[in-house]
């Protein structure tokens, strides 16, 4: 590939990224807002019967309900994060596309639940599962004792989880199944 073509293609992927980070965010803040203005905190409706419903709660945790004690610490954390994504992804700028698109969602899901948790000190989650129950019964193994565990609905969770979910899982992905780091053709890591 020549030189030309390789800084056409990282600019348009650059251009390309930076519109999916955009489009995650905005199709993100208008959905929580539709919920937000439609729907009072906790109900609910039926969309494929109990398996999946739309339930409007405000997350003041982590993504899935995970709860957090200091939460200044936590959004600090957050902020920190996504800056630490966004430098990632500016410098792996000869990765090719489908890393960079992991990041960009990624980056594009921190941000729209970070515009939640910096204006409002929460996060509207919306999209409710029914998926197969766990049961994990209490156990000891070694010295160590372990609690149970059940889990009857998926967390709640809305786009900014999903976009999150979905580059974790494709750089997990991409990590255990790719045999060596592709880069685009014909350009040299600095």
């Amino acid at each position: 590939m020549s030189e030309q073509k390789t800084e056409k293609y990282k600019s348009i992927s650059t251009t390309l990224l930076f519109a999916i980070i955009a489009v995650i965010v905005v199709f993100d803040q208008i959905t929580k807002y539709i919920v937000k203005s439609s729907m009072r905190l906790y109900d609910s409706i039926d969309v494929l019967g109990s398996f999946f419903r739309l339930t409007y709660i405000e997350n003041p945790g982590m993504a899935f309900g995970i709860q957090m004690e200091n939460k200044i610490l936590f959004t600090t954390l957050s902020v920190l994060a996504a800056i630490v994504v966004l430098v990632y992804l500016i410098r792996l700028k000869d990765e090719r596309l489908p890393m960079r698109l992991a990041l960009a969602s990624i980056l594009g899901g921190a941000i729209g639940n970070l515009i939640d948790r910096l204006l409002h000190g929460r996060v509207v989650d919306f999209f409710d599962f029914e998926f197969i129950d766990i049961h994990i019964p209490s156990f000891k193994l070694l010295f160590i004792n372990f609690p149970g565990y059940e889990l009857y609905r998926w967390p709640i969770f809305n786009i900014a989880d999903m976009a999150v979910s979905t580059g974790m899982i494709l750089i997990t992905w991409m990590l255990l199944f790719q045999k060596h780091p592709q880069k685009i053709e014909g350009v040299q890591p600095n």
